[in-house]
């Protein structure tokens, strides 16, 4: 690879050793994601631009787990820094209002960047009004869609010339349960595809679901393209998967395949995935969870958890190295994912309550990392 993805900063300390220095500046150090060295990655940066950039890791005051991580000594401190320095998405929406999206923005950048202006900088994107199940039952009012398209517009003209990687309204099948079939949803989503995919070095991922998520009997990849042709594919470089279900790297590289095999039978050829692996370190499908609540699986009880076990735990930690022999992948899922996939990405947040919703929890966050088998 020409570009190597350069370490952020210095080692991690021992935690015990750690004296943090006044807010402004306290970063737990950061691991370098791990990414590509083949010279067949040279050839393949062209086509992926997540390998142009080092990447920035944002550790402020918008991210619970280094909020935490300040807090912290000790052990507890060195189990939070492996969270908190990694490069990961930060969701932006509707609790962030219009008049100060572009300056949230803005200092989320400069944080992320860390003085380096050529660092790639991760969010997600999660603004329509309504969406999720509400979205099912009534469609934004026009002044709704004013109002996104002018927080969108802001966003947009904060990101300017950044280096980005936007995942796009996560939570994606949500878009064809609008009332009577109703495009409007996905209209929005689309005008954000385009507003941001007209950054220089913007690079979108538009939300699709998981490969359990439309299930092949409810249309499965085919029904994931009408999500993503609806919401601006055309203008994005790709879509994302999995970010709040817990499915294999093996099933959503199968379903990254399907879904740019037809999206280049359908026009758009050259799409390629990015696939969440925050919070599938022992996979399972999420129809398959054995515990009360799949919106909260438990966190799993060791490293070695049977595979008899559905629970919930990190995985892959971000990378660009898709195809690595480190991940144990089956030859084919390693091959597909070097053609079809850009990278593993942390967009989901497993350390959070309720697939992603807030309070942050520190002892889950903890036992997240205690847990993972790529640690």
């Amino acid at each position: 690879m020409t570009n190597p993805i350069a370490p952020l900063v210095a080692a991690l300390a021992a935690a015990a050793a750690l004296v943090a220095p006044p807010a402004h500046s306290a970063r737990p150090a950061a691991h370098a994601p791990v990414h590509q060295t083949s010279r067949a990655a040279a050839a393949a940066a062209a086509n992926n631009p997540l390998l142009a950039h080092p990447w920035g890791a944002y550790q402020g005051k918008m991210e619970p787990s280094w909020v935490a991580w300040t807090q912290a000594t000790g052990t507890a401190k060195t189990r939070l820094a492996y969270i908190a320095s990694k490069p990961k998405d930060h969701w932006f929406g509707h609790w962030n209002p219009n008049d100060k999206i572009g300056d949230q923005i803005r200092d989320y950048i400069a944080n992320s960047q860390d003085g380096n202006p050529d660092a790639l900088v991760q969010m997600a994107i999660f603004r329509v009004v309504p969406w999720e199940h509400d979205a099912c039952t009534r469609l934004p009012t026009k002044a709704e869609r004013a109002s996104y398209r002018q927080w969108i517009d802001r966003f947009a003209a904060a990101v300017g010339n950044t280096p980005t990687a936007i995942v796009l309204q996560p939570d994606g099948p949500f878009a064809l349960c609008a009332p009577h079939g109703s495009h409007v949803p996905s209209n929005l989503v689309a005008y954000a595809s385009r507003v941001l995919s007209a950054q220089p070095r913007t690079t979108v991922y538009i939300e699709a679901g998981a490969d359990d998520w439309p299930a092949p009997s409810r249309g499965g990849a085919p029904t994931a393209v009408k999500i993503l042709i609806r919401g601006g594919i055309q203008y994005a470089h790709g879509f994302a998967l999995n970010g709040t279900h817990y499915d294999s790297i093996p099933n959503e590289v199968n379903r990254a395949t399907a879904i740019a095999k037809i999206l280049a039978q359908k026009g758009y050829p050259g799409r390629k995935a990015v696939i969440n692996t925050s919070n599938n370190g022992h996979p399972f499908r999420f129809a398959q969870y054995t515990g009360p609540d799949p919106l909260n699986p438990v966190v799993c009880p060791s490293r070695t958890t049977s595979a008899s076990k559905t629970c919930e735990t990190l995985g892959v930690p971000p990378t660009t190295d898709v195809a690595s022999a480190r991940w144990k992948l089956p030859a084919l899922t390693a091959a597909r994912a070097a053609k079809y996939v850009d990278a593993y990405l942390w967009f989901g947040r497993p350390w959070l309550h309720h697939v992603g919703s807030q309070p942050f929890r520190t002892n889950r966050a903890i036992r997240l990392v205690e847990t993972t088998p790529y640690r």
